[in-house]
């Protein structure tokens, strides 16, 4: 199977696969499905547990350089609101990432979370708003809420209630794929288009 290119997965804990085995998180689960489907992508999960935004802008250049992906999939920002830093300042790093991201030549996947409602309202609004205004002005596909199909059901998440266990991870990829499989290019099932 020819390379179709690399596929870097930016991202924080929701990414590396916290708590549970690496070959169970989702972005394990997306290269077999890749695999098995016929692209051939490789993907390279370079996410780091409890990274913000800052640290994520921090990073990527580097990360950038070394594999030179065809797509990037930013799944950063749930730190940031778990700690309360400013919305406007991970708005900021966002769209600093995805423009190193796109002027590197990588198309972006931008992945939206959500926090719990701790630090009231008004900072919640803000924080939920970042990713759909992100979206609008540099025109990205959004994965409105990455853990829709999991946040909500005890049996799908760790005890932390933050993060998805080992069942709950086929139901984040499932979330994420019809907004990946788009920018994927040679689709097998497409006639190689």
């Amino acid at each position: 199977m020819a390379s179709a290119g690399t596929i870097l997965v930016f991202g924080d804990s929701l990414s590396a696969a916290y708590g549970i085995r690496q070959e169970q998180g989702w972005v394990a689960l997306l290269a077999q499905r890749l695999h098995a489907q016929g692209y051939g992508y490789q993907v390279v999960n370079a996410s780091v547990s409890g990274e913000t935004t800052s640290g994520g802008l921090e990073r990527l250049p580097r990360a950038l350089r070394l594999h030179t992906p065809d797509i990037v999939v930013l799944e950063l920002g749930g730190n940031d609101g778990l700690r309360g830093l400013p919305a406007n300042a991970m708005h900021e790093n966002l769209a600093r990432m995805v423009q190193l991201s796109r002027a590197a030549g990588a198309r972006v996947l931008l992945v939206g979370i959500r926090i719990p409602p701790n630090y009231g309202p008004r900072y919640t609004e803000e924080f939920g708003g970042v990713f759909p205004e992100l979206a609008k002005q540099y025109h990205l596909p959004l994965v409105p809420f990455l853990l829709e199909k999991v946040a909500l059901d005890p049996a799908l998440m760790q005890e932390d209630g933050m993060h998805p266990n080992p069942a709950g991870e086929p139901p984040v990829l499932d979330t994420l794929w019809p907004y990946l499989k788009p920018l994927l290019k040679n689709d097998p099932q497409n006639g190689g288009r």
